[in-house]
């Protein structure tokens, strides 16, 4: 965590103006942590009823404009649009000529690195790529929990002080990304963040069905200590009826699934499979329970197969039809403007889409 101590912006004077382009989510929130900094932002542009309702709460007196009015007014702008707006804002943005040299041009996808703004470069902006490892709310908490964030970083090489700096004023812990690793780095937080608000949300749903009345509070202690436990010891943390090779508990849980949540029977036989491979290479699960195990699985989905990358477990799930069900889980980039498609984090965050007439709103939120 960043212990740094921040000097009282009142006892000195706002060093860079600052824009936001995209009042999603995330946008006016590293902007709101920018002012606290001594920063002073100058421009927000956004179209759509939650994204000025955003701005107000997180950017008070700051005007809305338009795009290019933002690019005009600040030193440092922000583009915290979602990934598949991106190219394309900046590509527009530097052909009609609102990219002024020296400008800072700062964007928060995970995707991408900081050859997406090339062409703003070209223009002689100043490209960064600051991507924080967290899901956003559209509220003031996200800027108090930007304090120890980690923020993907990664610029031209004579920029990386400047990257760095800015993210350790925002309160945040910047963690070097290289160009050519940033799908992979953006994968491997939305695997992480997405796909667990997905596995709780299921959780809640089948303990509600079971009769559980308060499946949050039964969860929370239980999933608290997993993730824990998760981060401090990888795979020796691996517990319950995969990593043991029970295979009867196992063939038990995806009969009560067909009759109860036939749609979570994909995403449970394709968790197990992927559990059931990572005991077996780190010794936890003994090979001679693991061949029942596996065949349990296979039947699961009814593929009958086996053979995966360690000649085991075999490809993926189906996703949909028959008694396997579908599979189940959030739209990361969730394109109505007020709604939250993951909890992430581009962080991951979720995405505020691109919503109104200029096709810029919103954010790639988590970790997001």
């Amino acid at each position: 965590m960043n212990t740094t101590p921040q000097p009282d912006p009142k006892d000195r004077p706002a060093r860079l103006t600052v824009g936001v382009v995209g009042a999603g989510r995330v946008g006016p929130a590293l902007a709101a942590s920018l002012q606290l900094a001594g920063h002073r932002p100058v421009a927000v542009s956004g179209v759509s009823d939650a994204s000025r309702r955003r701005a107000a709460a997180l950017l008070p007196d700051v005007p809305l404009v338009a795009p290019a009015e933002v690019l005009q007014r600040a030193e440092l702008v922000l583009l915290t649009v979602p990934d598949d707006a991106l190219p394309g804002l900046v590509t527009g943005l530097a052909e009609t000529g609102a990219v002024r040299p020296g400008q800072l041009l700062v964007h928060t996808s995970g995707r991408y690195g900081a050859r997406v703004l090339d062409p703003a470069l070209r223009a002689g902006a100043l490209p960064l790529a600051l991507h924080p490892a967290m899901t956003f709310t559209g509220t003031p908490v996200d800027v108090q929990r930007l304090a120890g964030c980690s923020f993907g970083v990664t610029a031209p090489e004579e920029l990386r002080l400047a990257a760095e700096a800015l993210v350790i004023e925002m309160g945040g812990e910047p963690e070097w990304v290289a160009e050519e690793r940033r799908p992979l780095y953006h994968a491997a937080l939305a695997l992480g963040a997405n796909h667990l608000v997905t596995l709780v949300a299921q959780s809640m749903e089948l303990l509600r069905t079971a009769g559980v009345e308060a499946p949050d509070r039964m969860l929370s202690p239980l999933l608290g200590a997993a993730l824990d436990n998760a981060l401090r010891s990888g795979d020796a943390a691996l517990t319950g009826p995969v990593a043991r090779g029970d295979a009867g508990t196992v063939a038990a849980h995806i009969e009560e699934l067909r009759a109860h949540a036939p749609q979570a029977v994909a995403g449970y036989v394709a968790m197990a499979r992927a559990t059931a491979d990572r005991a077996l290479d780190h010794g936890l699960l003994k090979a001679e329970l693991a061949e029942d195990l596996l065949g349990v699985l296979a039947d699961g989905t009814g593929s009958g197969a086996t053979g995966g990358p360690h000649g085991r477990t075999g490809g993926p799930a189906p996703t949909g039809g028959g008694d396997g069900g579908g599979t189940t889980g959030t739209d990361r980039t969730d394109r109505t403007d007020g709604t939250d498609g993951t909890t992430g984090t581009e962080g991951t965050t979720g995405t505020d889409g691109t919503t109104g007439t200029d096709g810029i709103d919103g954010t790639e939120g988590d970790a997001r």
